[in-house]
């Protein structure tokens, strides 16, 4: 029930995202300053301390999860040469506008969505500590694939019934992928890998996505500020709750 009400809750993030981005978007650096701070967060505090307190334990090469944490960072980036995965600035793509590249955009972020509610599910058979802060971390930066969503495919020509057709699509994917997670039962070894392969993906994401969007537009300080208010809030999150 908690996975499903947070998957749920990571749906709803993306909604309200998708929701802003037909408003307002000259906040939205802000949004992504502290989901990039939660992230960095959430990597070094909780996730690399968990994999190596598992590996200690089990007597896992610790290679293996860094193998995986590394095999996750390259096929983000991978999937983000071959799909366009953020927005760019309308001199970069200006030529390039079709709705076909809206669509596309869309249907990768389908997938990362249905790895996300995944990963919340994999994360409290860790423990509930480990779940909570990898859900809170998913929930943060849903609100910003929302969001970023719907830009890429307005400025894209796409008409607005396909966008909120695959904005559903998006919203549901990971209460499917938190289900899904349920009929898996990972040993302890498998958790760890897994957890590297997540932690690369996501750090990937924050790398190379959140922060260059953060801090290239308006507000550059408040951006700073928050990046590291986000660090700071995982590291008591995980330390003293």
């Amino acid at each position: 029930m908690v996975v499903f009400l947070l998957t749920l809750a990571a749906s709803l993030a993306a909604l309200a995202g998708g929701y802003a981005a037909l408003r307002s978007r000259h906040w939205l650096n802000l949004a992504l300053a502290l989901t990039a701070g939660l992230v960095l967060g959430l990597v070094t505090f909780d996730l690399l301390p968990e994999i190596f307190k598992i590996t200690q334990a089990t007597g896992l090469d610790t290679v293996l999860p860094m193998i995986a944490m590394t095999a996750g960072f390259l096929l983000f980036h991978l999937l983000e040469k071959l799909v366009p995965l953020h927005e760019d600035t309308e001199e970069e793509y200006g030529p390039h506008r079709h709705p076909v590249l809206g669509t596309a955009r869309a249907a990768a972020l389908s997938g990362h969505s249905f790895l996300d509610g995944l990963s919340i599910g994999v994360a409290f058979q860790v423990n509930s500590s480990v779940g909570a802060t990898v859900a809170l971390a998913v929930i943060a930066h849903r609100f910003a694939d929302g969001f970023d969503t719907t830009v890429f495919m307005v400025f894209h020509r796409s008409k607005l019934a396909h966008i909120r057709r695959w904005l559903s699509v998006v919203i549901l994917m990971p209460v499917a992928g938190g289900l899904a997670s349920l009929g898996f039962d990972f040993s302890e070894k498998a958790l760890a890998i897994y957890l590297g392969f997540f932690a690369g993906f996501i750090l990937y994401i924050a790398a190379s996505n959140l922060l260059p969007q953060a801090h290239s537009q308006r507000h550059p300080r408040q951006a700073i500020s928050l990046t590291i208010l986000g660090t700071v809030f995982m590291f008591i999150v995980t330390r003293f709750v």
